[in-house]
């Protein structure tokens, strides 16, 4: 595969910038929370498992952002998220490891750290419950193995969410081993999304794998879908952060059958 072709400017722009991040001094252990029993909780609260993005800005939205995330973190939980995804890539998100830092001590739901990780020593950096690491990131020639930093990973504590946009990268990441793994319907090639994608692909994700829907769900109709296409939680950015914070979450965290 040349993904030199294959993956969109913006993208490669994110991926030779995570290239250049290194790790930090020492190693992080962490006690996870766990994302699972997370869901758990929200479904028995009525809820959609949902994971909230704190996320300043990005190269597929306008503007940033201004607000404080540890008070959009705050109504994001009270809004019923079940957890919640922080970015720490400063270039293209405006993220930081010390917004994860201050958000995980302000809350008390699992914290996904939403960076696009290459090398072991990238895990280093910061406490979070759950990093994500991207099939078609792992591609790339020069990074590190996805079975290996998986593992690297979870030796660390963290739980991780492995990221695919297609079957033969879901296949990928359960011959890796994972044990949650995302469909982003969002296509790094033309950054253009397609809900059908998470369709198409679910069916190839074992049914003892949490999966999450990713990108995209903007309604409670989208909502209504991605459950309908088998996903167990959802991840919403842009839908959640454009607006009451607090109000959007209710609003994608709510049943669709419990607002007819």
């Amino acid at each position: 595969m040349d993904a030199n072709e294959k993956i969109a400017p913006e993208v490669r722009s994110i991926i030779d910038a995570a290239r250049e991040r290194g790790g930090a001094d020492g190693r992080v252990e962490v006690r996870a929370r766990s994302l699972p029993e997370a869901f758990d909780r929200a479904r028995a609260d009525e809820r959609v498992p949902t994971i909230a993005e704190v996320k300043p800005t990005s190269p597929t939205t306008d503007g940033t952002r201004e607000d404080d995330p540890v008070e959009l973190a705050e109504e994001m939980v009270a809004g019923g998220a079940a957890a919640l995804s922080v970015l720490t890539e400063p270039e293209h998100f405006g993220g930081s490891p010390e917004i994860l830092r201050r958000v995980r001590e302000a809350v008390d739901v699992p914290i996904l750290r939403k960076d696009f990780l290459l090398y072991e020593e990238q895990l280093d950096v910061v406490e979070a419950d759950l990093v994500l690491l991207i099939v078609r990131f792992l591609q790339e020639d020069g990074t590190d193995d996805l079975a290996d930093l998986l593992a690297a990973a979870r030796d660390r504590g963290f739980q991780v969410l492995v990221e695919a946009h297609s079957r033969a990268e879901v296949r990928q990441a359960i011959e890796a081993g994972a044990e949650i793994v995302g469909v982003n319907n969002r296509d790094l090639g033309a950054l253009e999304l397609d809900l059908s994608t998470f369709e198409d692909v679910a069916p190839a994700v074992p049914d003892d794998v949490t999966l999450i829907a990713e990108s995209g769900i903007e309604t409670p109709t989208d909502v209504a879908r991605m459950r309908a296409g088998g996903a167990d939680g959802q991840l919403v950015g842009s839908a959640i952060m454009d607006g009451d914070v607090r109000a959007n979450t209710e609003r994608l965290t709510t049943p669709p059958e419990n607002t007819e």
